[in-house]
């Protein structure tokens, strides 16, 4: 999908075809946008295309003709939650003569939220400007993504503590899974912010570098969230996976116990079973009252082992 913008009675507005410096903004691209955007800009097709890649690391490019391509790792909600819920991907940044333009593999919410806030909006030709602000929509998407995340995290936990199941310690395996995303690419981002800040080849004047720092500000935060949740979460898996075991181990003490004290009945009925002399056979007192004898002794061992693995807490 293409559309274009430009700032028209102090907002952005959406037009066919540009008059002067405007926003391009591609979100899974056709080829035959890709080539317009190339015709109207005269940007280079592998600007336009590595941002598309989904194993695109956040980088900076500053190209001969002075055109700058910054691709940096945004969040977005995957629909399916049989998968892990939330993921980044690749967002690219393009300045040219006359434009500022975003690719991106897939439309995301970062465009609309964009368009909505007019006090983080700014005319193209303020192509710094215009970027940070821009990224400072993505930190804000990445927090509202955690909070989501630790929602959903404690809503889990609190299943899981009334009934353990297999399909809950997915969800929270799968959400562990967004959060390690989250993190990895939010460290990227701080580095590219780094050194958008300290490079050469960038003209930015002293007020673009105040809300640049903003917006690492905010990315920072988001890290930190994104780090503290990540580390609570592992923390909660160990333990569930250790209560699991615990539970097995009880289980497993408590049929080995069982089979101990089966077994001593089954010892004497074997005994008593041969093709033997047996004691009580022939006694004249006994020997009516034998088989009793014989099941009263038996009850008796196999209640001093129910005794013993009870002083034990076997059972």
């Amino acid at each position: 999908m293409l559309s274009i913008y430009q700032w028209l009675n102090g907002s952005l507005r959406e037009v066919v075809t540009p008059d002067g410096p405007c926003w391009v903004n591609l979100a899974d691209p056709s080829t035959e946008e890709i080539l317009r955007v190339q015709t109207l800009t005269g940007v280079s097709r592998e600007f336009l295309s590595a941002p598309l890649d989904r194993d695109e690391r956040p980088r900076l490019d500053v190209d001969d003709d002075g055109t700058v391509l910054i691709v940096v790792h945004i969040p977005y909600h995957e629909p399916d939650e049989n998968l892990h819920p939330f993921n980044t991907l690749p967002l690219g940044v393009v300045h040219t003569s006359n434009a500022v333009i975003t690719v991106c593999n897939r439309s995301t919410p970062i465009a609309a939220s964009f368009l909505d806030q007019i006090r983080r909006v700014c005319p193209p030709e303020q192509k710094f400007r215009f970027t940070f602000h821009l990224l400072w929509h993505a930190a804000i998407l990445y927090l509202r993504y955690l909070r989501d995340i630790r929602q959903r995290a404690d809503m889990v936990e609190q299943e899981l503590h009334e009934s353990i199941s297999n399909e809950g310690l997915m969800r929270l395996l799968n959400i562990e899974k967004s959060l390690v995303y989250f993190t990895t690419s939010l460290k990227a981002d701080d580095i590219l912010l780094g050194r958008i800040r300290t490079t050469r080849q960038l003209d930015i004047d002293e007020d673009d570098l105040d809300v640049l720092e903003d917006v690492r500000i905010e990315y920072q935060q988001a890290l930190e969230m994104a780090s503290i949740h990540s580390n609570i979460l592992t923390g909660t898996l160990d333990a569930f996976a250790s209560i699991i075991s615990n539970n097995l181990n009880n289980v497993m003490k408590f049929l080995t116990s069982m089979t101990i004290v089966l077994t001593v009945p089954m010892l004497i009925a074997s005994i008593f079973g041969m093709n033997t002399w047996l004691p009580f056979a022939n006694a004249q007192t006994w020997g009516s009252m034998g088989f009793l004898v014989i099941l009263g002794i038996a009850f008796l061992l196999m209640l001093l082992t129910v005794i013993f693995f009870a002083r034990r807490r076997f059972f």
